[in-house]
């Protein structure tokens, strides 16, 4: 791997963490909120979030390219804070793949939380455990297996994205030229054999990825199928 490639897989691996330690920051509570709560607002949040997975990443990152401009409130805001652009920026990447990653966190958090049974809290907290208690010792050990599958998702899609961050992120290298955006620039130059080595890359790492997550899957079920028995 040339050192231009080397640098756009740290850049790559360094945007999937932080976009997955910030949906676990903001897509806990949200995925949590789509799970038990009745209000109104759910039939709006619900499609919002679940609209990346139909939307073209084209489209999403359009729209962000026009809200991260400085003429726009959120560009401006950024720009008085930091002093610098959002868009063609890391941080512009780590909004927008937030957001493009948004359903793959959420989804699947939101299901376990949905599958929780509500009587073992309500016995947890008859018994005093507090709310933070009550999550951290409770519902995430109960909800491991969404929050393993959330995460693993969220961070194989982050490190796959290309539509949006080409549009938002541009190709600059040492700053927005992650992986997707090399392999493009390597077939565009020709160059099929670096091409073949990061697309064999990426889909090594998919496979595997997805490989671990149907084998934890199905040796999650076995204690329920012989349960059933």
């Amino acid at each position: 791997m040339t050192d231009p490639d080397l640098i756009s897989l740290l850049i790559t691996l360094r945007l999937a963490a932080v976009t997955t330690l910030c949906l676990i920051l903001l897509g806990t509570p949200l995925a949590w909120f789509l799970a038990t709560s009745n209000h109104i607002l759910r039939n709006v949040l619900e499609p919002v979030v679940a609209l990346p997975i139909v939307l073209p990443p084209t489209v999403v990152g359009f729209y962000l390219l026009i809200s991260f401009a400085p003429d726009s409130l959120p560009g401006a805001l950024w720009q008085s804070m930091t002093g610098g652009s959002l868009a063609f920026s890391f941080s512009g990447l780590v909004i927008g793949s937030i957001i493009y990653s948004l359903p793959f966190y959420v989804q699947p958090l939101q299901v376990a939380f949905s599958n929780l049974r509500h009587e073992l809290i309500e016995a947890a907290a008859t018994l005093g455990a507090g709310p933070f208690d009550l999550f951290l010792n409770l519902i995430v050990p109960l909800c491991r297996r969404g929050f393993i599958i959330a995460i693993c998702l969220s961070f194989a899609h982050t490190v796959g994205e290309f539509g949006i961050v080409l549009m938002i992120g541009g190709n600059l290298p040492e700053e927005t030229r992650v992986l997707s955006i090399a392999l493009f620039d390597h077939v565009e130059a020709l160059d099929y054999e670096r091409a073949h080595l990061l697309a064999g890359g990426l889909l090594t790492f998919a496979f595997v990825t997805l490989f671990l997550l149907y084998s934890l899957d199905r040796h999650w079920r076995k204690p329920l199928l012989g349960e059933d028995r």
